[in-house]
């Protein structure tokens, strides 16, 4: 008699806990939301076009000591659209080598081509894994936290934490086991403070750019987990273009 008893409790008190917990993280998305804009704009966006600088380093040979290597800055142009409901494309330009990423709905691909003769190009199609993650990644930027569940994934509370000197909660949304973005957000503000993903890479926000009534980032700040950094410096943001099919879809295989 008792076990029947205790188990409907037990039951109860879980489902009361999860209720708690979602509230909370409903909670906080809402503000983190707000942060970035009204409701109205935010769910009008349909798509996202960022342009501007990609900065990293490389390892190349030291001249004066060819058996050595030194780091040396790259910059390239960078052009980034986003489009609902997963669609993506990033092309990033050098004076000797333009490269395309793309995704079209569960397709992805990459293109290099020669930045002065396009008719010398390669395409290569990317795996299951790699489309996932770039399905995560369109979805992270056009729907602003909210409706993760829609699409087969979860955010978690994990309290109050410290970080950059700022109180902040911890939201982790979770798209696969290996497809994870760990945020943490200003509590005074509702303003993204710092990501993390899964594999221990790391991403900072700094500056402000507006478009379409919302807040975005200046400055993209990505660390990876050997410790390289690149940089994303947007000049322009635009919202709400509109991209035909073949933005995306993966390139004949016979240049026209």
């Amino acid at each position: 008699m008792k076990f029947r008893l205790l188990a409907p409790l037990a039951v109860t008190l879980f489902a009361a806990t999860l209720t708690f917990a979602d509230a909370r993280t409903d909670h906080w998305i809402s503000k983190a939301r707000s942060a970035v804009g009204p409701e109205a704009a935010l769910e009008a966006v349909r798509s996202i076009h960022f342009s501007g600088t990609f900065t990293t380093t490389e390892k190349v040979p030291d001249k004066a000591d060819p058996k050595t290597a030194k780091d040396e800055n790259v910059v390239l142009a960078i052009d980034i659209v986003f489009q609902k409901p997963y669609q993506q494309r990033i092309i990033r330009r050098s004076n000797t080598v333009v490269e395309t990423t793309a995704l079209d709905g569960y397709d992805a691909w990459v293109r290099r081509a020669d930045a002065t003769d396009d008719k010398k190009w390669q395409l290569s199609l990317l795996d299951a894994q790699q489309v996932k993650r770039l399905r995560a990644n369109t979805w992270e930027n056009l729907f602003f936290y909210r409706g993760i569940d829609k699409r087969g994934g979860k955010v978690e509370f994990g309290g109050d934490v410290t970080t950059d000197g700022k109180d902040c909660v911890k939201l982790t949304f979770t798209h696969a086991e290996n497809i994870v973005f760990i945020r943490y957000f200003e509590k005074a503000t509702g303003r993204l403070v710092r990501t993390e993903t899964e594999s221990g890479g790391e991403i900072r926000e700094e500056g402000e750019i507006r478009a379409g009534g919302l807040r975005f980032p200046r400055t993209l700040i990505n660390k990876a987990p050997n410790g390289q950094i690149a940089t994303i410096t947007f000049d322009s943001v635009k919202i709400n273009e509109s991209f035909p099919a073949d933005s995306f879809s993966v390139p004949t295989l016979m240049p026209q």
